[in-house]
């Protein structure tokens, strides 16, 4: 039952972590008030990742499916903190780069790339999910001597106090 929440793109093996994450999701699928949002949903894959001192959990949820899932998204994701013992959890749409068309190719693709599959269009709609109780107000690139490039965010004042912990 719980791995039915797991539907990997890839044909990859399911992890120890994602079937712990499944196994939570079922578990919270058995209360009535959750039962009727939780029973369609599921998720494409789980990794843990180490953010300075701290440890994070970033779920991908297939694109279609991001919108219920922010709808119930605060109670979600602390639930799941309170099961997986402390990590923070995060929920990201599980989106495709599409590489740049290249000039010089052999054939003409028959369509054009879209617009939601560039690099900077993916990358922002990720920072988007990142953030998701609050809204990115503004941004500021930096560029550093060495290449490396730093983006701050500027969330809106009113939703700060909800994500900035993380």
């Amino acid at each position: 039952m719980a791995l039915a929440k797991i539907i990997k793109p890839d044909n990859k093996p399911v992890t120890p972590l994602e079937e712990e994450i499944a196994q939570a999701i079922t578990d919270l699928q058995v209360h009535d008030e959750w039962s009727d949002a939780m029973k369609l949903l599921y998720f494409c894959e789980a990794k843990e990742m180490m953010i300075g001192r701290e440890k994070a959990i970033v779920i991908y949820v297939p694109v279609p499916q991001l919108r219920t899932y922010q709808m119930i998204h605060n109670r979600l994701v602390g639930e799941l903190e309170k099961k997986l013992r402390g990590p923070h959890v995060v929920l990201v749409a599980f989106r495709r780069i599409l590489p740049k068309p290249k000039r010089k190719s052999k054939f003409n693709p028959k369509q054009k790339r879209p617009r939601s599959r560039t690099l900077t269009s993916v990358h922002d709609a990720i920072l988007k999910d990142l953030v998701y109780p609050a809204e990115i107000v503004g941004k500021r690139t930096q560029v550093r001597c060495d290449g490396s490039t730093l983006i701050k965010c500027h969330l809106d004042v009113a939703q700060r106090n909800y994500i900035e912990h993380k």
